[in-house]
């Protein structure tokens, strides 16, 4: 009988493990075959298994067998892996961090500014007993529940990992290198223990989550759950590459994505710095291009605190307390309390917002707990149908209505340089640009090269406010240019928005 699957950290099938089913007294051996399925001649039941396979840990599992329901075996990688828990911490609190290695490794604490500063080290880590550095993951579809690192092996308190978040707010990033020289960074977001600046900085670690698919799925690869089975080849398998009328958000309700998962897409390797090339297919929208953003704050001598768009959700921002906000590259989800906060204080009491990204504020997110959110993608066919201008707008309202611009899917990777539309309004005749003047053409951002403007782009919409201004437009094809815009409000606030998930890279 088909007694389950037995998988990596990517969901693909992994043939020829070594299973050893075990149940009063009796021990039954199998292995896995080429789609990674797993048959045996077992009775319904409880058993305790050992997997082992070369290059991947073993681990010991209590599983019930059925007919109905085959189990999913999921099995880690050997690899250089971590993650801060919580990833978003206020100075002077502590976060866990969780670290998978085969060998021994050294962990340091460094601060991502304008440029990489050690903060300290953390000491070497190394194995008491064979591979105790070694992680597992769960069973299952751990993208729903975490990865739960620590959490076996780890009864004794002295074997807590902790780290305390520096007294000065930042983007912090845990460096791992292991004996053998691989390297691995994750983030570590530290807010200040009270507002000390007079500009606020949101890392994007709500669109981080979106798209991490550490565990097999994102919010962009079977966002609704796994399927069934693991995969053997992606381009055969998965409805993206296999359908030509594919539709990524076909369902009303979305399995839930926890942040407590390694996040590799944000890794940065060891001898970039922050005038380099972003290099990479995913780096270019999260953590290594906001910390280009914050490089440049400092190098033009502004201070700010930096918090996390989660920290925004659950109130440990007080906006009254600062002057201006900055959105990053591409902070495409967010809960509506976090949306309606934010207009309220642009609207309403003054805030001044500078929306420095593409594609932002795109979706709607729910919290059914701080560690996990789910995304209000709803099905496509239903706000197409609608002709809505958003996700956000199928449920609430477009975010035009604050930003002033909105994503379309014209110029979508495609990048050129802004032209000057304006040049008697102050933010471009305070750079000296005049009406025709072409400007943005360097860029850092490598996936999609060519300027300022590109990789997804926003423009002014029906539901922009009155009175908005374009004062610059992308030059990329199709009419598909970012609008670069600005509005007041009668309360004294402002927008600024940039509309480009490139632009930041072109700082």
């Amino acid at each position: 009988m088909l007694v389950g699957y037995v998988s990596d950290e990517r969901y693909v099938a992994l043939p020829e493990v070594l299973l050893e089913f075990e149940r009063e007294g009796v021990s039954i051996e199998t292995r896995s075959r080429a789609s990674g399925a797993v048959y045996a001649d077992l009775e319904p039941g409880p058993y305790q298994v050992a997997l082992h396979k070369e290059g991947y840990g073993p681990k010991r599992v209590k599983m019930a067998v059925s007919p109905e329901r085959p189990h999913q075996f999921r099995l880690l990688s050997h690899a250089l892996l971590g993650y801060a828990w919580p990833r978003c911490v206020r100075s002077g609190e502590r976060s866990e961090f969780r670290v998978h290695s085969t060998e021994a490794y050294k962990l340091e604490v460094w601060r991502y500014g304008q440029r990489k500063e050690l903060v300290g080290p953390l000491g070497w880590f190394d194995e008491h007993g064979p591979k105790a550095t070694m992680q597992i993951t769960p069973d299952g579809d751990y993208t729903q529940t975490g990865v739960q690192w620590n959490k076996f092996g780890y009864a004794n308190p002295q074997h807590k990992q902790y780290a305390q978040a520096p007294v000065r707010s930042g983007l912090y990033y845990f460096h791992a290198r292991a004996e053998s020289g691989r390297f691995f960074s994750f983030p570590w977001v530290v807010a200040p223990a009270r507002p000390t600046a007079r500009i606020a900085v949101l890392a994007s670690d709500m669109n981080w989550n979106a798209y991490n698919n550490f565990g097999g799925r994102s919010n962009y690869i079977s966002p609704d759950g796994l399927p069934p089975r693991p995969t053997v080849n992606a381009r055969l398998e998965l409805d993206r590459y296999t359908d030509p009328d594919f539709l990524n958000y076909k369902v009303e309700d979305y399995a839930p994505l926890s942040f407590e998962r390694p996040e590799p897409l944000n890794h940065i390797p060891c001898e970039v710095q922050v005038d380099d090339p972003i290099e990479g297919r995913a780096a270019c929208h999260v953590a290594p291009t906001e910390w280009r953003l914050l490089g440049w704050l400092e190098r033009r001598g502004f201070d700010y605190d930096l918090y996390s768009e989660t920290q925004l959700h659950f109130g440990a921002v007080d906006l009254d307390a600062y002057q201006v906000l900055i959105l990053g590259p591409h902070p495409e989800y967010w809960s509506a309390e976090m949306y309606f906060a934010v207009k309220q204080w642009v609207h309403q009491r003054g805030g001044k917002l500078i929306y420095l990204g593409g594609n932002g504020l795109n979706c709607a997110v729910e919290f059914p707990d701080p560690q996990t959110m789910k995304v209000r993608n709803g099905d496509a066919r239903q706000w197409r149908a609608k002709k809505v201008e958003s996700r956000f707008h199928f449920y609430h309202e477009s975010e035009a209505n604050l930003l002033g611009v909105v994503y379309t899917d014209a110029g979508v990777m495609t990048a050129a340089p802004y032209q000057v539309v304006d040049d008697q309004h102050w933010i471009t005749a305070s750079a000296g640009l005049k009406a025709g003047q072409i400007f943005g053409r360097q860029s850092q951002h490598m996936r999609i090269p060519g300027g300022a403007s590109g990789h997804e782009t926003d423009k002014v919409s029906p539901s922009s406010p009155a009175g908005v201004q374009v004062v610059a437009r992308g030059l990329n094809p199709d009419q598909g240019g970012a609008e670069m815009t600005y509005y007041t409000t009668q309360s004294g606030g402002a927008v600024f928005s940039t509309g480009s998930i490139c632009y930041i890279s072109c700082g």
